[in-house]
């Protein structure tokens, strides 16, 4: 079996068994812990499981920048509610269903069909896996919209209709919309329909999303998806005279089972001492969440990157964006060479030999330095060092869980700051007011 075909399951063997982490150099936001790994541990399967993993994010990420969103709908500051929304419970979908994303419970239709869906901020179309679709999960419930009193096929000629990628309409108007879309390495056929949405209590009625017919490969998160990117079928779009156009996440530590972390709606309820940086907006890619990062430490020094290889640019696609679909933060080619050379000057140990697409892994005891991104308006996320690592489920080895984007090409220049970076932070999304925050919170369980 070559590493690309590893299964999944084979991937969540080898990380989710509990590990101690190896020592941290610093106490800011970080746990000091001290192991000797078993240099003698077998690592064939783990090194195969991350290749397989690294190359689902690069295939994501592929797909997530070429897919056809449309723009906008509108830049206007929306009318929240003055209200307070329930926090949705969020989990990582490792343990649960063998995926990468972070999950919520959904309940779809009258009465309510409870599905778990992926929670995904670079994308924005809504779909589940319907009844009698081809290709999707056999083991998965799936929604039957003939079971629903509520629910309703989109027409052709419709605005929502127009809204999807690729809408198919070979009957002409007045028909069932199809849409045909890339997820990562799959594809699908679906038909955009409405129905009632329920996360946690927070109910949206008439919610479009679409019901998959046809899938080829494997993946499509096997219960669905939940948009929440910038484009005009995002749930942030959908919803955004209910919820203002803000939501927020904490994601627990992807080793987790639990619904510990929680999904916010809303601006009310969000972290009130929150540093904030400014979101961009990129009109070639309108759906993903752009911030400027300036500078990345290691330890207590500025790494030295070429501001070239920082700077936000739409016509050349350079930049960072904010993912959690992605596991492992991708940093464009001499960023990462350089955060790589300053990471291995800290540490000072021979590194061992590279491992599943990780070039800077050890096998024996190391002081580990914190990294912290850096972006304008002050504001500074250091990372704790199990954001940092990441370790065999034998604690043989221990890698820097951070790679290098592709060497060229349009996604040359784009920074990725994935999930497992991301686990236990407030990250929060103010489409409104433009913003984008970080804050320290512990949502593992």
């Amino acid at each position: 079996m070559s590493l690309l075909a590893l299964p999944l399951l084979a991937f969540l063997s080898i990380f989710l068994t509990p590990t101690t982490a190896v020592s941290s150099s610093t106490l800011q936001l970080a746990r000091s812990h001290s192991v000797t790994p078993n240099a003698g541990a077998p690592l064939s399967a783990w090194a195969a499981s991350v290749a397989a993993q690294s190359a689902a994010d690069t295939a994501r990420i592929v797909s997530m920048l070429t897919s056809g969103a449309g723009p906008l709908t509108t830049r206007a500051k929306p009318k929240p509610k003055n209200r307070a929304n329930p926090p949705v419970p969020i989990a990582p979908g490792r343990q649960i269903l063998s995926i990468p994303n972070y999950i919520a419970r959904a309940g779809l239709g009258t009465p309510a069909q409870t599905l778990l869906v992926a929670i995904d901020p670079s994308n924005d179309a809504a779909w589940v896996p319907c009844s009698a679709c081809a290709g999707c999960a056999a083991s998965s419930p799936s929604f039957s919209p003939m079971q629903s009193s509520t629910y309703r096929t989109v027409p052709c000629g419709s605005p929502q209709c127009a809204q999807v990628p690729s809408p198919s309409c070979p009957a002409g108007v007045g028909s069932s919309c199809g849409f045909n879309l890339t997820y990562a390495a799959s594809t699908f056929q679906a038909v955009l329909g409405q129905d009632s949405l329920a996360l946690e209590n927070n109910v949206v009625v008439s919610y479009t999303f679409g019901c998959l017919r046809v899938v080829s490969g494997n993946s499509v998160p096997p219960q669905g998806l939940i948009g929440f990117g910038r484009g005009p079928l995002s749930f942030l779009s959908q919803t955004k005279d209910t919820y203002g156009s803000v939501f927020s996440y904490c994601l627990p530590n992807y080793r987790s089972s639990n619904f510990s972390g929680t999904l916010k709606l809303g601006p009310i309820g969000q972290p009130k001492r929150i540093k904030t940086t400014p979101l961009l907006y990129n009109p070639h890619r309108p759906s993903l969440y752009y911030i400027n990062m300036i500078g990345i430490r290691v330890g207590s020094k500025v790494v030295q990157v070429p501001q070239s290889a920082l700077a936000f640019n739409p016509v050349t696609g350079s930049g960072t964006i904010i993912d959690a679909g992605t596991m492992f933060t991708r940093l464009a080619a001499p960023v990462y060479a350089a955060v790589r050379d300053a990471f291995r000057g800290r540490v000072r140990t021979p590194v061992a030999p590279p491992l599943g697409g990780f070039d800077t892994c050890y096998n024996v005891t190391v002081s580990v330095p914190t990294v912290t991104f850096m972006f304008a308006g002050a504001v500074a996320v250091t990372l704790p060092e199990e954001n940092v690592m990441i370790h065999s489920s034998s604690g043989g080895v221990a890698c820097l869980a951070m790679a290098a984007g592709p060497s060229d090409g349009v996604n040359a220049a784009l920074n990725v700051l994935a999930s497992m970076q991301q686990q236990n932070q407030r990250v929060l999304f103010d489409v409104a007011n433009g913003r984008v925050g970080f804050s320290r919170e512990l949502c593992t369980a």
